[in-house]
């Protein structure tokens, strides 16, 4: 059994979904196979139907992860990226079909032994941080192949990485990961992350493993867990779930959630 297995139990780091709608690009995401799944959320897909009329923005929100993703029709344009403390958006063109995987937080670091602080809040070349990795693809993954073929491929690549490196943990970080998973992120990180570090060996050790702070991380877990409750504008207004995770006012709750997923609640959920 592996030690990241709770993290996989207790969080669900999704990106909102892009409409299926005829004249918009199509998002599709497969489940990693047993071997590697507590290292790997899902693969995913973005990919346009037909060309379109205008340069499609993507918008990425804030979920904790590291991805490493890839153009199928080009592989040599492969990438990563990290931990990001607000949501990002891309401008990728009219025509695009990417692939990528999402690793679920600290399983990144721990299976190719990179700090994770290197690559937060940016995306950069795959080359420049997994050399070997980023030649597979480019080697390995066809233009012409399925995205079904291509997660084949994908599961059996990370399932080798996982079997060569000697993943260390530390429990005392995992201790302090599932308590900030079980407060949904609602936590006073310097008083209730009392698993044995110090207030520096904590906030370097989540450095390296999820690429920026317990608090800041928490602020994430807290955004996902309103994400996964899929509240309609109403059932906010109804049923103020922010207050349950510690927003004091509504104010502070829209300010809070634009940050993270680049509009207002509202906009979001209706």
């Amino acid at each position: 059994m592996s030690e990241l297995k709770t993290i996989r139990e207790h969080y669900k780091p999704i990106q909102p979904a892009v409409s299926a709608k005829d004249d918009e690009p199509s998002y599709h995401e497969i489940q990693p196979n047993k071997e590697i799944e507590n290292f790997v959320y899902c693969f995913w897909q973005l990919k346009t139907q037909h060309p379109l009329k205008q340069d499609y923005n993507y918008r990425v929100v804030s979920d904790g992860c590291i991805d490493i993703f890839f153009n199928h029709k080009r592989p040599t344009e492969n990438f990563v990226m990290g931990f990001s403390r607000k949501y990002v958006q891309f401008p990728i063109g009219k025509e695009f079909d990417y692939i990528g995987i999402r690793f679920l937080p600290a399983a990144f670091p721990h299976l190719f032994a990179v700090n994770a602080k290197t690559l937060s809040n940016q995306s950069q070349d795959l080359n420049n941080v997994l050399p070997d990795f980023s030649e597979w693809i480019h080697s390995e993954i066809k233009a012409m192949d399925s995205f079904d073929t291509i997660v084949k491929k994908l599961n059996e690549k990370i399932n080798g990485c996982l079997k060569k490196q000697a993943v260390h943990y530390d429990h005392r970080f995992l201790d302090a990961l599932n308590l900030i998973f079980q407060k949904n992120g609602h936590l006073d990180t310097e008083k209730d992350l009392n698993t044995g570090l110090s207030p520096r060996q904590l906030r370097r050790i989540f450095n390296f493993y999820i690429g920026t702070t317990a608090k800041s991380f928490s602020n994430v877990v807290r955004f996902q867990h309103i994400l996964n409750a899929k509240p309609s504008t109403q059932s906010l207004k109804e049923n103020k779930l922010y207050f349950d995770v510690g927003f004091f006012d509504q104010a502070h709750f829209i300010k809070n959630f634009k940050t993270f997923y680049g509009v207002t609640p509202s906009e979001a959920f209706s």
